[in-house]
């Protein structure tokens, strides 16, 4: 049951966040924008930190001095897998006109969808990955840390839903309910990867401490590549600042607390 629970609360948070478009008639100010996506920049920091690149290196400790090099290994493919996901799948973030990835004919709604979808694939792997080191019997990985995880990726999914639903809704014009299906299923992703992630869990055992370490350069992508850009563009970026630093501070303490 609590398998469950762990897989499902990301895609929880991304739900209620897009559920706002019910409640909330515009698009989210600028300013709390900025702040949320500094938030989201900051929880995903820390669980890259504490929740996957430390527990990589705590298992690798046999290897003395080298225990380094499965975090660092698996961190670099983490980059280099986002980095050719950016390049190859067609998708559009908010505020911009010019669509990234290969040329495609598909709509904007679905390439802003898109865009979101890439940055959930890497959060649902990360909470697959710590939940099937709970399950390993030779990790330190508890079932605590792993629900921190989650329960920080479903607290920084709640804006992220609610940046998708809403501008869906006032800027193209999209129903309610639709919106809402739109920012709910770009979250969709996340406990399918964690599944997957869990079925292959004896094929991933022996490199558990590369797959933690990789899920966390995946994450890091997407807060450097996009997150904190966005967060820093035009006035008052201190806002995204203060975003970040209260985002790590959360999701380090429940990390330290529950694990």
């Amino acid at each position: 049951m609590e398998l469950w629970i762990g897989i499902l609360l990301p895609f929880l948070g991304t739900a209620l966040g897009a559920g706002c478009v019910f409640f909330l008639r515009r698009e989210i100010k600028p300013l709390v924008q900025k702040g949320l996506l500094g938030f989201a920049s900051g929880v995903m920091v820390a669980a890259s930190v504490w929740s996957l690149l430390i527990p990589a290196m705590d298992m690798s400790e046999t290897m003395g001095k080298f225990a380094f090099i499965p975090a660092a290994v698996g961190f670099l493919l983490g980059i280099l897998f986002l980095l050719g996901m950016d390049r190859l799948v067609p998708h559009l973030h908010l505020g911009e006109d010019k669509p990234e990835g290969k040329k495609s004919s598909l709509k904007k709604t679905t390439m802003l969808v898109l865009a979101v979808t890439l940055h959930n694939i890497p959060e649902g792997m990360a909470v697959g990955v710590v939940f099937a080191g709970m399950m390993a019997e030779n990790t330190e990985i508890t079932l605590a840390a792993a629900m921190a995880l989650s329960l920080g990726i479903a607290i920084q999914n709640f804006p992220e839903g609610a940046v998708i639903s809403l501008p869906l809704r006032s800027e193209e014009g999209m129903g309610k309910g639709r919106a809402f299906l739109y920012g709910a299923g770009s979250g969709i992703v996340e406990p399918v990867a964690a599944f997957v992630t869990i079925l292959l869990f004896s094929l991933i055992q022996p490199v558990l401490s590369y797959l933690l370490a990789f899920a966390a350069g995946a994450m890091i992508y997407v807060v450097v590549e996009e997150l904190i850009p966005e967060a820093s563009q035009g006035e008052h970026s201190n806002i995204g600042t203060i975003g970040f630093a209260a985002g790590f501070v959360l999701m380090m303490i429940l990390d330290v607390a529950l694990g």
